[in-house]
């Protein structure tokens, strides 16, 4: 048994068709270039937080290096 239901064919009719009914042959579209754009943008801000992470991630490995580089270095 799957976790994630996939429609079937008769499924993704049904839904084009309610789609179809509820925006209108002019307006479907423009529906669907505006939830291409948002997923886009979506995607862009994931990216973002994925790359603060790992900027963070690689400033804190960093600060440890020096850390560890200063107690091993003899001192005065």
């Amino acid at each position: 048994m799957y976790a994630i239901w996939t429609p079937g064919p008769w499924e993704i009719a049904l839904i084009a068709i309610i789609a179809l009914i509820l925006f209108g042959g002019k307006r479907l579209p423009e529906v669907g270039r505006a939830l291409g754009k948002g997923i886009v943008e979506f995607k862009k801000g994931l990216k973002g937080v994925q790359d603060e992470i790992e900027k963070a991630g690689e400033k804190k490995e960093d600060e440890k290096e020096e850390e560890a580089s200063k107690e091993d270095s003899p001192e005065n």
